[in-house]
């Protein structure tokens, strides 16, 4: 079966999270990605978040599968002009360099749409290519701190807290796949390519939409409510039986839904509070809440979290165990779908490697190693150039590869 992007070539200049995360899905779904690096260490991520000279990081691993590397001096005039010869030839550039950066490199988007007037020319910053906060640096706290997320992250009692998932750069990854893609379409209308864009901080805030509804709600700022999604929900954290720090399921109880407050009591067996007309009133249970959630605890805590998880899942109750990531990378569950897999790395040999979430009914997914550091200069060369072997060892001698 063919792959759902087949046949669409994508430039890659991106290197730490943002920017690989949004190739490395355009490589699972097919495209055919070529990660341009500098022929001195490469992508940073390679060595500088648990790599070494011999072996890249598994930061590196995580984010660049299913890509090829080539080397290119982007500093030398030869190098940029091996650049545009392969960029001439792409339907897709991405980059996440600072502000500037391409275009000192003389491949800013006003010179490459010249060049190819086809090309989709993707651009992740922290703030934008404008707005007054343009020119300033952004990393995933960065993100999270201005967009408003750590505001709304933790307890109130605790200063404002960074999230576990990485929704500022990847986050941001994603984003940009979607601005791609839409472009991709729509050239397939106008036969022109354009610029898309995407800021961290905007990515965030557009994932915090529905946490801003407070906000208009009254006009006040939205505060930490800890582990309940909602004030007035009995959702939260519960302890579970066992020894670890992670011992806990979190049980979602809406006081909206009289069906998930009759499955909750049909799992700890109090069936007999049903007809507790005191308890029947959703604004009485959260008025009571510290009374509900002993009574609740009083069950969790004689059972492990995966009993407590499944039992209130087939009674309706949404419920998830808080795995560890241990237990995440060993979840029979998460094999069965292929979100955990196993994959030869280079070097370092079988790695259980966390897969690609979307599942294309007609259109496979494949997993495959990422790339050392120019292992397909050569290859890469020859495609897009027609350069033999030997030509390929004159630019390395030049320093160009």
């Amino acid at each position: 079966m063919e792959k759902a992007l087949e046949g669409i070539q994508v430039v890659d200049f991106t290197r730490a999270q943002a920017g690989p995360s949004c190739t490395q899905m355009l490589a699972w779904l097919g495209a055919s990605v070529v990660k341009v690096e500098d022929p001195h260490g490469g992508d940073q991520t390679r060595t500088n978040l648990g790599g070494s000279p011999e072996l890249d990081s598994p930061f590196f691993l995580l984010l660049n599968g299913n890509k090829r590397s080539i080397t290119l001096n982007l500093r030398s005039e030869k190098g940029q002009e091996i650049c545009k010869e392969i960029i001439k030839q792409s339907d897709i550039l991405v980059e996440n360099y600072s502000l500037g950066v391409m275009e000192r490199f003389n491949l800013g988007w006003d010179t490459l749409k010249e060049l190819n007037p086809r090309l989709i020319y993707a651009t992740i910053k922290g703030f934008g290519t404008f707005g007054r906060n343009s020119a300033y640096k952004c990393f995933e706290q960065i993100a999270q701190a201005t967009s408003g997320a750590m505001s709304m992250t933790g307890f109130a009692e605790n200063p404002p807290t960074v999230s576990a998932p990485n929704v500022g750069d990847s986050g941001t990854g994603m984003h940009t796949v979607i601005g791609i893609l839409s472009a991709l379409w729509q050239r397939e209308k106008t036969g022109k390519g354009q610029m898309v864009e995407v800021a961290m901080q905007d990515a965030v805030l557009n994932l915090l939409r529905v946490k801003f509804t407070g906000q208009y709600a009254n006009g006040k700022k939205i505060e930490r409510l800890g582990n309940f999604s909602t004030a007035g929900s009995l959702a939260g954290v519960y302890p579970c039986k066992g020894d670890g720090a992670n011992d806990f399921a979190f049980i979602s109880i809406s006081r909206t839904s009289p069906s998930m407050w009759k499955g909750v009591l049909k799992t700890i067996e109090r069936e007999d509070l049903l007809s507790n007309e005191d308890y029947a009133d959703p604004k009485y249970r959260v008025e009571h809440a510290d009374e509900i959630v002993a009574i609740i605890t009083d069950w969790t805590r004689r059972h492990d979290k995966e009993t407590v998880m499944h039992s209130m899942a087939r009674n309706g109750v949404p419920c998830g165990a808080t795995m560890d990531s241990a237990e995440v990378m060993a979840d029979p569950h998460l094999w069965e779908r292929g979100m955990i897999t196993t994959v030869e790395q280079q070097k370092r040999g079988p790695m259980d490697m966390i897969g690609c979430p979307i599942k294309l009914d007609d259109s496979p997914v494949e997993i495959t190693p990422a790339p050392l550091l120019g292992q397909h200069t050569e290859e890469i060369l020859a495609q897009f150039l027609g350069y033999d072997a030997s030509q390929a060892e004159q630019l390395k001698s030049d320093g160009v590869v």
